[in-house]
């Protein structure tokens, strides 16, 4: 699942490549991905300029020039891939196109999605914060108002959740998901069956100072192809390499030399190393 890295490396991809762009026509091979109707969807995008593309958490927001917003959740498998006039998409990357978006100028842009989960929601756009406050969606964890004092109050509020599932819970904190839980959590030193009661000061700091690390250098590397992630430009991001736990269950701890294991939790697995991550220190 794209998560905050691979989103925002796709918002600040298209904000260069389609603001101001006219959407003239779209394609819609999946109906049920556009959450209302066909007719009503396309009224309200073909014509409508493109006038900034935000984000929330792991939501894209189009802002368009009619006083509407376009919401884009890729969820597990989604895609967003752009293509100039003449630029075609390779054939397993077409496969699963479900939406196109044409523009004025001949170029377009795929709403690609293998597991179909993802969807298109239309609000208007000074409606928005009342949808997002019903989301009840967590702090933006790498904007400078998010601090350590905040983190620590969030933690406060749940004593007994285990901190895996806490940091991925999207009430809690935007945009961590399976990816950037481990890794934070590996660069604490944290197990992540471990309860937030349980942490110690130097652990919840550590944690804190790992989702800014992690994030930051994640984005900068454009996010991680693990599975069936590709940016705006059809490219794999170039943070795999960086991976110290995440997916490579089996294989050697990069820093102990242990054998990294995987675990479930809530139906989702975690990757740890269990001397570097002890259950309790």
């Amino acid at each position: 699942m794209p998560e905050l890295p691979e989103v925002e490396t796709i918002r600040s991809q298209l904000e260069k490549l389609i603001v101001g762009k006219k959407i003239t026509k779209v394609d819609v091979g999946l109906p049920r991905m556009v959450k209302l109707s066909l007719d009503k969807f396309r009224k309200i995008v073909v014509g409508a300029k493109i006038e900034s593309i935000g984000r929330r958490a792991k939501i894209l927001i189009f802002g368009l020039s009619n006083g509407w917003s376009m919401l884009i959740h890729l969820k597990l498998s989604g895609r967003l891939i752009f293509r100039k006039k003449g630029e075609i998409l390779k054939d397993e990357d077409a496969k699963w196109n479900h939406l196109i978006y044409y523009f004025q100028d001949g170029s377009r842009l795929f709403h690609n999605d293998l597991r179909q989960f993802g969807y298109v929601k239309l609000i208007e756009t000074d409606k928005l914060a009342d949808f997002f406050k019903k989301e009840k969606l967590g702090p933006e964890p790498l904007k400078k108002y998010f601090t350590f004092e905040d983190f620590s109050a969030i933690l406060k509020r749940k004593p007994k959740a285990k901190i895996k599932q806490f940091l991925m819970d999207q009430q809690n904190i935007s945009g961590i998901g399976n990816i950037y839980s481990d890794e934070i959590l590996f660069f604490a030193g944290v197990h992540p069956l471990r309860k937030i009661s349980e942490l110690k000061p130097k652990e919840t700091k550590k944690t804190f100072q790992g989702i800014k690390k992690i994030l930051t250098e994640a984005l900068k590397l454009q996010g991680s192809s693990v599975d069936l992630y590709l940016n705006a430009l059809g490219k794999e991001g170039e943070y795999v390499p960086r991976l110290k736990v995440y997916g490579r269950e089996g294989e050697k701890c990069k820093k102990c030399g242990g054998a990294i294991q995987r675990l479930k939790i809530g139906g989702r697995s975690a990757h740890y190393c269990p001397s570097c991550q002890k259950v309790l220190n």
